[in-house]
């Protein structure tokens, strides 16, 4: 009965205001006001509405921040999620029944992000992100690009390639191609150098030559740094970061340059891919071959794919307009 009163108290409310509505220029707006409020009271006060609330907690989760891990090292955020309530409401309304299809969800951000770490060695994304980066190292294998490329392009796959400088600067026509193909680009040195065995001096020559070389040919200025054969140290991470680049390492490793069988080689992928897996690979034959069962295999495992940047950012994996969970 208290409800049924408050409700009619408001409707009272608004036809003595409307009276005095020639007299008084304020009054429409006070109608106005007085009508989102009755329309409030009518909404909490909706079955539907408080089971919305009821429910809610059940299906939001908390924001990861970016951490240090001791095995992974840095660890990018992952959003959180909140229910819109009153949005879910306004689309279940109609229904008239709670449905959980219809909840409408806000991304929270972590408090930590990636960016506010020190400089480390990043060998995975998120474990709670459902998705993968293949990671494709070029310092050689020309002939198996076009191969890898119309693969990845069939299956809708955005790959972030690694390119040597020296590559870049012979075969200019290669990476533009793999640009214009909608995939990422990262520097891997200038001469395929054993980067933690190098002087300062060296270290920085091999990186800001590659950054240089890739900025005139493609006009794009890398953010990813993928040392040769995975060697570091502190010190390559630290003149990475000097040179506004984070250090990319990897989780889970082809070793395609064994030329291994290609069957095998995706058998042990799929064996070991997870949740913000990072995949180390490389323009050689039993990739050409194998790059579409492993891309078929990682997507049966409910897993997306994408760049590096897609797998570092901490927004939540979309697919179709409905949130993915792993």
């Amino acid at each position: 009965m208290k409800k049924h009163a408050s409700v009619l108290f408001v409707c009272c409310c608004l036809l003595v205001i409307s009276f005095g509505a020639v007299q008084n220029p304020f009054s429409l707006q006070y109608i106005n006001e007085l009508k989102q409020e009755s329309q409030m009271v009518m909404k909490e006060q909706d079955p539907l509405h408080e089971e919305i609330l009821a429910k809610k907690e059940g299906y939001e989760q908390a924001a990861i921040d970016a951490r240090i891990d001791p095995v992974w090292k840095a660890v990018p955020g992952y959003n959180g999620l909140m229910v819109d309530v009153n949005a879910s409401y306004d689309k279940m309304k109609k229904l008239g029944s709670f449905e959980e299809q219809r909840l409408v969800f806000e991304e929270i951000k972590p408090t930590i992000h990636l960016e506010d770490l020190p400089p480390s060695p990043i060998y995975k994304g998120n474990e709670k992100k459902p998705m993968v980066s293949l990671l494709v190292n070029v310092a050689w294998g020309n002939e198996y690009i076009p191969d890898m490329l119309k693969v990845m392009k069939e299956h809708g796959v955005k790959s972030t390639f690694f390119l040597d400088g020296s590559w870049v600067k012979s075969n200019p026509t290669m990476a533009t191609m793999i640009l214009e193909q909608g995939h990422e680009i990262g520097n891997h040195a200038y001469s395929h150098p054993d980067m933690k065995s190098l002087t300062l001096e060296r270290m920085n020559e091999e990186l800001k030559k590659t950054n240089d070389v890739i900025l005139a040919t493609l006009d794009v200025t890398p953010k990813w740094f993928a040392p040769p054969s995975g060697s570091y140290s502190q010190t390559v991470i630290d003149q990475a970061s000097v040179h506004g680049m984070m250090t990319i390492l990897w989780s889970v490793d082809t070793v395609d340059w064994k030329r291994p069988q290609p069957e095998e080689m995706v058998n042990r992928v799929l064996s070991k891919v997870h949740p913000g897996a990072m995949v180390l690979m490389h323009p050689t034959e039993p990739t050409a071959i194998g790059l579409e069962d492993m891309i078929k295999g990682i997507k049966a495992k409910g897993l997306e794919l994408g760049t590096v940047s897609e797998l570092m950012s901490e927004s939540r994996v979309h697919h179709n307009g409905v949130t993915l969970d792993d």
